[in-house]
This record gives C-alpha cells, structure tokens and sequence, in this order.
C-alpha cells in the first residue's frame, strides 16, 4: 500500500472536521436539551453487544447491516450495534424493570455494514428517543411530536410527514387465505408499489384474489382523511373475518393524523400504505419525515410492542430516531462559536489570566503562545490591556 493510500478512510467511512464537528455536536446538545424537557432520560448503551442480544427481534434487515466479529474472551459472536433501539428495548425490560411509563433517549454512533441509501454512509451518528409502558396514541403523538420539534430544531424546512399502520397490512393478509409463498410475493409486490404485479398475483391466486384487490386499491391511496375513508368501505363491503383488526389501524390512524393537524397546523400530513419498513417487528403506527431537498426520511419511527418479551418483559413502546449528520448537512445549519471569540495576547500576567478565564465562563478565548504569534485564529474581538485594566475590543 502507498503511504497515499494508507490514510484513506473506508468507503462510506466518513469523519466530521471543523466546523462540521461543532455543528453536529453543538446540535447533538440542543437536542438532548429537547428530549429531557420532556422528561426523557439520557442512556449510552455499549458499541457491541454478544449477537443473539443485539438483533433480538428485529428481523433479517437489521442482521444484514450488523458487522460481526468473534469474541476472544468467551468465543461467542458478536456484533457492533447497527441501531440503538434494540439496545434500548433490552435496558428498559431487562434493566430498570419499570412497570409504568419510562422514557430513553440517546445519541451515538452505529456502524453499518453497508449505507441504508445513496444520501448517507456507513456510520451514522444516532440520535432519538423511546417510550415504553403505554399502549395509547397519546404516547404515539409525544414521540411524533418530538420527532417534529427535533427536525424544527435541527433547520429542516418544508417538512412532510408519511403516516402508515402495518395493522391494515396485517389485518387483509390474515384475511385472504392466501399461501405463504404467495403472501410473501404480496408483501415484496406492495413494498415496491408494483401495481402490475398486485394485479397478477389478484388474478392468478385461487383463494383471496379479492383481498389482493384491496392491497392494490390501498397501495395506490394518499391524501387525508378520504383515503382512510376508502379503506373503511372496501373492508366493510367484503364483510372480512379481521375487518376489526383493520379498522383499529384506521382509526388509530385517523386520530393520529387529527391531533398532528392541531398541535402543528403548518405541517403537511400524508399516507404511505406500502410503507411496511420493519413489518417484522413493528406492531401499529409507523411514521417517517421527508423534505423535498433530500429524497430519503429523515426521520422514521413507529410502534413496536412486541420486542421487550424477548427479554424477559413484554412492554408497549414506540420510538423514533435520525442521523444528526444528515440533518445537519441537509439543513445547512452551521452552529460556530465565532462570532464572540476572542484572542488574547501572550503572558502570565496575573491580571491577563485571571481576564481569560472570566472571559471562558461566556465566551471562547484563544490565547497567543509566543509574542511572535500574530495570527487572529478567526476571532472576532481581541483583549488589549488599557492601564490596570483588561477590556474586548472589537477587531
């Protein structure tokens, strides 16, 4: 390898220099600021876990993204964490063994074995925060809510938000008699939005054609409270056997929706029916963030009740989280602590050092090293000694 070569980073590896740094983690601040008005608590789970522990009910996609390596102290494999909310399921059920509510947040890196699109990388920095102990849409609109307020925070503009509910998915496929093997083909089909091959599948599948139909006419609904509305009258003309599974979904995703629309009027507010992102393990509501200048969510979280039995303790819960790199980037929010920064001439004058660091408690001070040094480090005001005294004077 040429000493060129030697230094060069990973593909899809990449590291924040200044002012980039600051930025994310002066933001990374805000928001953990944020999250703990709201009475969530910070915790920092390890950055690799044995493998059986981290991947605990979250499906092959997660599995794929997890680098593994083997551990020499006991030879058990493990893995370096792709996502930090299996970590979170496994402290709140394993840990703090609450019984009412408790509410988690973070903010970390992740490590993915290859990037989750072509607008991020391999290493993102996690932040987000996750609700346990109640099965109510209120705790869905708090996590939403703070998923807003994070993005609001963050500078994104022009934000949109995808509502889904793997319960309407669920409720039709339980419905349809249909093989495995066929619902899988469904289920690939509705995931790409492949209308041709619904009505293939509709036309080709003996038992449950009519279901399929159904699936189709949803993958094809956006809009407001008229889709979900379409929904509610092709289930109820069928008269299906879990129609009332689907029409929980609908509603819960109807009072979702309303109560968005109050608390944040300006927002705009859809439905993705074909969004089933972590159907293995995502139990109702599912949201996700976009903005037109960046062709990906955001932010993405929903439900996902099922996971804490896995650890001993089957607790609702519903969560959210984002890369701060790419809200930062996308945002083109630049926090620099510039604009008050001050240089300070050279010396161990007892008056000078005792200035700087009066000076450090509300500003940063950059000290010269030598009477030689002439450099301003980008400061905007410089302290000059007038008499005794020790003032900042703009430059």
């Amino acid at each position: 390898m040429s000493v060129t070569n030697r230094w060069l980073l990973p593909d899809g590896v990449d590291e924040l220099l200044p002012p980039e740094a600051w930025s994310v983690e002066l933001l990374r601040r805000s928001l953990l600021d944020l999250f703990s008005s709201y009475g969530y608590e910070l915790v920092t789970p390890p950055l690799i876990e044995y493998l059986e522990s981290l991947l605990t009910g979250t499906g092959n996609d997660l599995e794929l993204q997890t680098f593994k390596l083997t551990d020499q102290l006991t030879g058990r494999m493990m893995g370096v964490r792709g996502d930090i909310t299996p970590q979170v399921a496994r402290i709140d059920a394993h840990l703090l063994k609450s019984q009412g509510v408790s509410r988690l947040c973070y903010a970390d890196n992740v490590l993915h074995t290859r990037p989750a699109h072509t607008m991020t990388n391999r290493s993102p920095l996690q932040v987000g925060c996750e609700l346990f102990g109640e099965f109510s849409t209120a705790a869905d609109m708090e996590v939403i809510s703070l998923m807003v307020e994070t993005l609001a925070m963050a500078g994104v503009k022009d934000l949109h938000i995808d509502l889904a509910h793997v319960g309407i998915y669920r409720g039709l496929v339980a419905s349809s008699g249909i093989k495995s093997a066929d619902q899988a083909a469904v289920f690939d089909a509705l995931s790409r939005k492949s209308i041709p091959e619904l009505n293939e599948l509709a036309g080709r599948v003996a038992n449950g054609g009519k279901i399929i139909e159904i699936i189709r006419d949803v993958a094809q609904l956006s809009g407001g409270a008229d889709a979900l509305d379409k929904i509610r009258e092709s289930v109820a003309k069928l008269k299906l056997p879990n129609s009332a599974v689907v029409m929980a979904a609908i509603d819960d995703l109807d009072a979702v929706r309303t109560q968005l629309q109050q608390r944040f009027p300006q927002l705009e507010i859809g439905f993705d029916f074909c969004e089933l992102r972590g159907y293995s393990y995502h139990t109702g509501v599912m949201f996700a963030a976009y903005t037109p200048s960046y062709g990906y969510a955001l932010a993405k979280g929903g439900r996902y009740d099922d996971i804490g039995k896995e650890f001993g303790e089957s607790r609702p819960a519903t969560g959210f989280s984002a890369d701060l790199k790419s809200l930062m980037r996308v945002s083109g929010l630049q926090k620099r602590i510039t604009s008050e920064d001050v240089i300070a001439p050279f010396g161990a004058d007892t008056g000078l050092l005792a200035k700087i660091k009066e000076l450090r408690t509300t500003r940063r001070v950059i000290q010269r090293l030598s009477s030689q040094d002439e450099d301003n480090y980008g400061c905007s005001y410089v302290l000059c000694r007038e008499g005794d005294d020790w003032r900042v004077v703009a430059l």
